[in-house]
């Protein structure tokens, strides 16, 4: 296990692939820790430097007291990058990760060459919405939210299936301290002006029955940034790198090969 310590919190980091492969770098969603992309990375081409990590508060990261702020999770991104002294990278990020991935490319582009955001967008939600639930949350704990979280993340054929199990127990031993820290990090965050300026190379995915997320607002983010691509994955929820890992894997390497990020 990798550990990169910054500002006194150890980060988890997983990394595999030679050193001197062209890095990509994955950001998890709210809830779930690195193996969210277990599927993807098992279906991307050979020689890729592959990095991920758990954000604060969720898996084996630190996790310490709320509420966090998009900054702080920004800077450990950097800070984990730094540590493995990567640039260039191609920067992934779902949900609150692809908030963290248009955070650290407005601060550091010198380190991102180009971005791929999944179900995210500039702005997730009303900074009500977000202190609603971290109040329910603290009254009745996370696992009496599991249910309406797993939801919006799964289209209905996988909610139901046995496949969605360890997805449930992931939700419900996740740290509440830590969800809730980084609900309060997306409440403050508004990358509307400084997404607009962004003229890197951008891959845009959604998933059509995306409920936290859903199409029309992640095709917003796609037109806020000139040039971007965008793709929507049908069949699938607001995690479409755990329902159809075949298909974003696929988005992602065609990617990776039109802007010569592989090997």
């Amino acid at each position: 296990m990798d550990i990169v310590m910054h500002k006194g919190v150890a980060l988890h980091v997983d990394v595999t692939g030679p050193e001197d492969g062209p890095p990509v770098v994955f950001a998890n969603s709210l809830g779930t820790d690195l193996r969210l992309w277990d599927g993807v990375v098992a279906r991307l081409p050979g020689g890729l430097r592959l990095i991920r990590y758990d954000k604060r508060g969720h898996g084996l990261s630190d996790c310490p007291a709320p509420p966090y702020s998009m900054g702080a999770l920004v800077g450990e991104a950097e800070a984990v990058m730094e540590a493995l002294g990567v640039r260039d990278a191609v920067f992934v990020g779902l949900s609150i990760g692809g908030l963290i991935a248009q955070g650290l490319a407005a601060k550091r582009l010198d380190l991102i060459r180009a971005l791929v955001l999944s179900n995210t967008a500039a702005k997730i939600g009303t900074r009500a919405m977000w202190e609603e639930r971290v109040a329910a949350i603290r009254a009745d704990g996370l696992p009496a939210m599991t249910d309406a979280i797993l939801e919006r993340w799964f289209a209905p054929d996988f909610r139901t299936s046995d496949a969605v199990a360890p997805w449930r127990r992931m939700v419900e031993t996740c740290p509440p301290e830590g969800y809730v820290g980084c609900c309060a990090a997306i409440a403050g965050s508004d990358f509307y002006t400084t997404t607009a300026a962004l003229r890197c190379p951008t891959l845009v995915i959604a998933g059509d029955r995306d409920g936290a997320t859903p199409p029309d607002l992640v095709r917003e983010l796609a037109d806020l940034i000139p040039g971007s691509r965008f793709e929507l994955i049908r069949g699938t929820g607001h995690l479409p790198c755990v329902e159809d890992p075949e298909t974003f894997a696929a988005h992602l390497s065609d990617f990776l090969g039109a802007i010569g990020h592989l090997p």
